[in-house]
């Protein structure tokens, strides 16, 4: 199946949008934002309050004992006491804006790590939703890219830049009333080269923001190869592929460092362009005033206030300006989260569910409860549970009725494929007007090339994927299979991939997989079905050695013998093995032979094998070659025909 490239998902499609759905989850902690805006009102107001004083502290104090001391009047020290209780007055209020500053810090690390936790447990529950669709149109590190990269500057942006925002809009506000106070003519200077500064970091913060978008792309393409290369680097070595390899990373890594290139060049243009602004406006700042001091249009301290405000003006706007591209970067982060938490999830409109004949079902109406009839409640046996109204539609033979609304219908695990064809992408079919029948207990044995169309019938039977309308139907003891809930349907069946995957945890862990409730008993004896008890007892730790890696401290055949006890402690009534041998060797796999027989036994198998010696005693085999059933019949019957299946068996046609 082609990927889709996960660059689509960073391209920006409604930056407000974003920015609303952000702060919906900051939304969740309202008191302690409140408290977040309070210390940052209370920690901006210190420093308006600081900068003020020096007009007082300057026209009312140090000019009159300056002016007292020229005219050769005797200053005492106690002369400097009222300058001294403002000079104290100062540092208090200094202090208690530093402890709003802490205490703002304080908040917003609690509230971002919170709110990123939400986040990253919303994502993680998107992922578990979609379908394997969606899997296979992504790599795993673009994705992972969600939870690292992503996640991380979205936290900046919360912990650092969004508080420093907030700040430095309080703080402009309160300055510019000030300056506005102290000398509005000095304020218009201020605008204009304001307005230039901003004009400019506006145009820059375009370029900036789709550099960024880049970079965050590039990154999730170099995590995606790097984590592709690492799973197969046993491939690389063995075909020494090493510089081929490590050729495209540099093309990768390339386009990365171009990427950030831009992005970081305009980033840091505008930190040295606001504050070389900042140094011009503060030069054309004194130099007015001071001519205006000489026309006695303002005095000594009212310029001295507003050369701090100059600078208490400029400074949060640099500061915005600086911390603008980590927003914009955080955004575009956002918007990848945002765009895969939207994703569609696996839709499931299916209404039959699975129970298990010896309990009790909830009922529509009476006591709540509906009892079955005791003869089949004592089998303990699972049924399918369907609306009365499907039941009649369909036909279908029923074993048992509630007393309302549904009836049950045993599980016996009979297949039926009904003139069906799929495809993956529009207008290219993979799979031909299938015709197939799995009566329940038989196993029929799938043969083909790679691409023939194996694996994708039994994705349709798990429904990984669905068919669609009038491309046939697929039925599950008569029942409809896009009318079973997806949940039942999978807890029917039992899959051993070609692929295992062990989990991080110990052995018994991994074989309780299959089912979460199974006691020690009864992984014991799925360990000793797949003939895994032997070399598992033999393991330091045994049953509670831990698997690390995906099993990396196990061989292929014993993880894949794993794979199998963990199917058969889940004691399915269909089984699905996708080359489930052949990671083992023919020794292991003759061991393993009884067990595996004793597995089947009793259960529809679909077997999916280039080994044909597996198959030979399967009720039916199917031959595929292009999506298309082109023989069918047992190992006797086939060989008789000297068709595909005999040059197969015989070697006279290699599997591809």
């Amino acid at each position: 199946m082609p990927r889709m490239n996960m660059r689509g998902m960073a391209k920006p499609k409604n930056v407000a949008n974003t920015i609303k759905r952000i702060f919906r989850y900051l939304g969740i902690y309202k008191l302690q934002l409140f408290f977040v805006m309070l210390a940052v009102i209370v920690s901006s107001g210190a420093t308006v309050a600081c900068d003020s004083m020096l007009k007082p502290a300057i026209n009312n104090y140090i000019v009159p004992l300056y002016q007292r001391a020229a005219a050769g009047e005797q200053i005492v020290f106690a002369d400097f006491y009222p300058f001294l209780r403002l000079i104290l007055l100062m540092a208090v209020i200094f202090v208690c804006g530093a402890l709003a500053t802490w205490v703002n810090s304080r908040l917003m690390l609690h509230v971002s790590t919170q709110t990123l936790y939400r986040i990253r447990r919303d994502l993680f529950d998107e992922l578990e939703r979609l379908p394997m669709r969606y899997y296979d149109a992504h790599t795993h590190g673009e994705l992972m890219s969600l939870f690292t990269n992503d996640t991380d500057t979205l936290r900046d942006m919360m912990s650092q830049s969004l508080p420093q925002l907030f700040s430095s809009i309080i703080s402009v506000t309160a300055v510019f009333v000030m300056m506005l106070i102290t000398s509005p003519i000095l304020t218009l200077l201020v605008i204009v080269t304001i307005s230039l500064m901003l004009f400019i970091v506006a145009c820059v913060g375009k370029r900036s923001a789709a550099a960024f978008r880049d970079q965050q792309a590039a990154i999730g393409k170099v995590n995606g190869y790097i984590e592709e290369l690492i799973e197969g680097q046993r491939v690389v070595k063995v075909f020494n592929h090493e510089e081929a390899v490590i050729k495209e990373f540099c093309r990768k890594n390339d386009e990365l460092c171009e990427a950030g290139t831009r992005a970081n060049t305009y980033a840091n243009i505008l930190g040295p362009f606001t504050n070389n602004v900042g140094h011009i406006q503060y030069a054309l700042v004194s130099i007015a005033g001071a001519a205006m001091i000489i026309r006695g249009m303002l005095d000594l301290g009212s310029i001295a206030a507003f050369l701090q405000y100059t600078r208490a003006f400029t400074r949060p706007i640099s500061m915005m300006s600086q911390q603008f591209n980590g927003i914009l970067n955080a955004l575009a982060g956002a918007e990848r989260i945002f765009a895969c938490i939207d994703e569609e999830n696996e839709l499931d409109e299916g209404t039959v569910t699975l129970v298990n004949a010896s309990e009790t079902l909830p009922s529509a109406s009476g006591d709540g409860k509906v009892h079955l009839v005791q003869s089949y409640a004592q089998t303990g046996e699972w049924a399918w549970r369907i609306h009365k109204e499907m039941a009649a539609d369909t036909d279908m033979d029923v074993t048992h009725a509630d007393r309302e609304e549904f009836v049950l219908r045993r599980l016996q695990g009979d297949v039926d494929f009904k003139d069906v064809s799929f495809s993956y992408v529009p207008e290219k079919e993979v799979l031909h007007h299938i015709d197939l029948h799995a009566r329940p207990g038989e196993k029929i044995a799938l043969v083909g090339s790679t691409g023939s169309g194996k694996t994708t019938i039994t994705n349709l039977l798990t429904r990984f994927y669905d068919i669609e309308d009038g491309k046939g139907l697929i039925t599950y003891d008569g029942i409809p299979l896009k009318d079973i809930k997806k949940d039942d349907l999978r807890h029917s069946l039992g899959m051993v991939l070609q692929d295992t995957h062990l989990f991080t945890g110990s052995i018994r862990d991994n074989i309780r997989y299959g089912n979460l409730e199974a006691s020690e008993s009864q992984i014991v004896a799925a360990a000793k079905l797949a003939n895994a008890d032997y070399f598992i007892r033999h393991l330091e730790k045994g049953y509670d050695t831990v698997i690390s890696g995906d099993g990396g401290n196990l061989s292929q055949g014993q993880r894949q013998l794993l794979a199998i006890a963990r199917a058969a402690v889940a004691d399915p009534p269909v089984l699905i093995l996708d080359e489930a041998t052949s990671s083992i060797d023919t020794r292991t796999e003759a061991l393993i032979e009884k067990g595996m027989d004793s597995l089947m036994e009793g259960r529809t198998v679909f077997v999916i094998a280039h080994r044909l010696s597996t198959v030979r005693n399967a009720n039916e085999i199917i031959v595929l070659e292009k999506g298309t059933i082109i023989e069918r019949g047992n190992h006797d019957s086939l060989m008789a025909k000297k068709g595909r299946y005999y040059d197969l068996y015989t070697g006279a046609f290699e599997l591809s």
